[in-house]
């Protein structure tokens, strides 16, 4: 291997295209295939997202609408039936708290958890959790279980 016989491997660099700005008789020199005058023929020139040439751009032209409210607490909720479930597959015994939903992977680290009373529980347990709906609370004490806000 010399320095002579080196190549570029195939396909890392593109086309040689004509040089640009180098004088009138390239054929490219003047103004260098930008067009005369104009954001686009001056140097440092780069489109901004959603530029649509002066036109009003689109996301400032539809409607808005809605609310988004910043002090909204957010809850990973979860059914009764699948406390049941999780009972009938003997993952849980006598109690589950939400380290038992983060190891069971039906919650994550820092979620805020709520029981919701959609179902049925037929097994006493004591379930540990943030939130509890009125239905979930009423359905777990009357299957002789016990509802623990954190």
């Amino acid at each position: 291997m010399n320095l002579q016989n080196l190549t570029p491997a195939e396909g890392s660099n593109r086309g040689n295209g004509k040089r640009l700005g180098r004088g009138e008789a390239s054929g490219k020199g003047g103004t260098s295939s930008r067009g005369h005058k104009g954001a686009k023929s001056r140097s440092g020139y780069s489109k901004k997202i959603g530029f649509e040439g002066g036109q009003m751009p689109l996301q400032r032209r539809i409607p808005k609408f809605g609310f988004k409210n910043i002090n909204r607490i957010s809850y990973r909720v979860i059914n009764i039936n699948k406390v049941q479930e999780l009972i009938k597959d003997k993952k849980v015994k006598k109690e589950l708290s939400v380290e038992q939903l983060v190891k069971l992977r039906l919650a994550q680290k820092n979620d805020l958890v709520k029981i919701l009373g959609s179902g049925k529980i037929e097994s006493p347990i004591k379930i540990i959790a943030h939130k509890f709906s009125a239905s979930a609370k009423k359905a777990i004490e009357a299957a002789g279980g016990k509802a623990v806000i954190l």
